[in-house]
């Protein structure tokens, strides 16, 4: 996994905690699903070029 990737899955795994934090404080679920919708996004692709780093060994 590049670290360019690293940095870009981390930023939008913060980004989705974030929008679960204010989805939460402002009492708005959808915005708090979406937030963990990206959460999920970024743990789903950090897998991938996890298992894509394997294979190049």
């Amino acid at each position: 996994m590049g670290a360019g990737d690293k940095i870009q899955n981390a930023a939008e795994n913060l980004g989705g905690k974030g929008k679960e934090a204010a989805g939460k404080a402002t009492n708005d679920p959808a915005l708090e699903a979406e937030g963990k919708g990206d959460q999920v996004k970024a743990d789903l692709k950090q897998a991938g070029e996890k298992v894509k780093d394997a294979f190049k060994k």
